[in-house]
């Protein structure tokens, strides 16, 4: 018999490409916005501001500093910031319109429908759990055409809580009817999705896209999403 029946994957930077469709989306933004009317430099400079900006919000996000209409302007508001704007209602509108153009980006990282579909075809039941927006990240898993592989799509918002918090996991579990030995949990952020499926006592797979140091001690490790076929 099988180890698993119960897959649960992260979202975002695991099957979604989001700093690719983040930077498709801010390059349709800076054009629309005319940004390179106001900001000194190229457009790869504010791509990477931003990048610096979400990331550092989005921990403060799911460490419960800020709420999630801060995280959505303020990142824009300290991209800009590093430009010497400091206009609110400009980074508010640049942020409304990111959100509505980003879950409309469809790009997957390599293998990401391939292995979706071996694992159908092998009968698993798959899930998402994602800190991500529920409508934002339900139009990204559509517009990707993805959605149909997914039984559930466990969100913050859906479950009151946020990985790496055990509360979001034993809700997923409840959701998909599925017990902690008889499920696993893969997914890219050592922290959210490893530390959190480790602390809600499930088998973990941390895809390394970057080749980053493991500082935990997940059930497996791979670094393209092909390699899951070694694994189930």
């Amino acid at each position: 018999m099988r180890k698993y029946n119960h897959i649960f994957f992260d979202l975002d930077h695991t099957l979604w490409d989001f700093d690719a469709n983040a930077k498709f989306s801010l390059i349709d933004i800076y054009e629309e916005f005319e940004l390179h009317k106001k900001i000194a430099g190229e457009f790869d400079l504010f791509y990477a501001k931003y990048l610096h900006h979400n990331k550092i919000l989005w921990e403060r996000y799911q460490n419960g500093f800020i709420n999630a209409e801060e995280l959505k302007w303020r990142r824009m508001w300290r991209t800009l910031l590093e430009f010497k704007i400091g206009d609110e209602v400009l980074s508010k509108s640049l942020s409304a319109r990111f959100l509505e153009i980003l879950p409309t980006k469809n790009g997957l990282f390599p293998h990401t429908v391939e292995i979706l579909q071996y694992l159908k075809e092998k009968k698993y039941t798959m899930h998402l759990i994602t800190n991500g927006f529920e409508k934002t990240q339900r139009s990204k898993i559509q517009n990707s055409r993805i959605d149909h592989y997914f039984t559930h799509m466990i969100t913050s918002e859906s479950s009151n809580s946020m990985k790496p918090e055990k509360e979001i996991f034993e809700y997923a579990l409840n959701k998909a009817n599925a017990t902690i030995s008889e499920s696993i949990m893969i997914g890219d952020n050592q922290s959210a999705d490893i530390k959190g499926g480790i602390d809600a006592g499930m088998d973990t797979i941390f895809v390394n896209h970057i080749n980053e140091e493991s500082t935990l001690n997940p059930t497996y490790v791979v670094t393209h999403l092909n390699q899951l076929e070694q694994i189930f």
